[in-house]
């Protein structure tokens, strides 16, 4: 079915919803910083995310273990700039995550990476291929970013709790 398709129109229909899905990243992140924070908001979007793990049951997705391997380093190294980025403050006596203008740059550099890499790449590898890395690539990046959000949120938590009962 997804064969049918040319390559050219995959590639650019994959490539505006990646950046329409950065977009809506960048309008959810400004307006959550406008309310408290709490582990499901935390722990929900990779969770989520890891529904298009199904994604590999199909052959057409298929994606060689050194190419894994590949797209989980590129993955955790972008995570460390969106874990430096992301800070959490009390604020009347609630827990919210701090406004960081540096995350919208990133995350539209990440985004602009991305897209050249994918189009650089998509002579080298099958569209479906190159889909399942840049899927494996995105969740490697997103999973340890909301676990070190959850370890700062929990330790913030922990000390107005602290605050709160002194």
């Amino acid at each position: 079915m997804l064969s049918s398709i040319p390559s050219q129109f995959m590639l650019i229909g994959s490539t505006v919803a990646v950046v329409l899905m950065g977009i809506m990243m960048m309008m959810i992140r400004s307006r959550s910083s406008k309310k408290p924070a709490s582990v499901k908001k935390i722990i929900i979007p990779p969770i989520a995310m890891s529904s298009g793990a199904f994604m590999f049951c199909f052959d057409y997705f298929h994606v060689a273990w050194s190419q894994v391997l590949e797209a989980v380093i590129a993955g955790i190294v972008f995570s460390t700039v969106l874990i430096a980025t992301s800070k959490f403050q009390v604020l009347e006596d609630e827990v919210y995550l701090k406004p960081s203008k540096a995350f919208f740059f990133i995350l539209i550099g990440l985004l602009v990476i991305r897209t050249v890499a994918k189009v650089y790449l998509s002579g080298s590898f099958h569209l479906g291929e190159l889909g399942g890395m840049f899927w494996i690539l995105a969740f490697s990046m997103i999973l340890p970013w909301r676990i070190a959000m959850l370890i700062q949120y929990k330790k913030v938590e922990k000390e107005l709790r602290f605050l709160q009962h002194s």
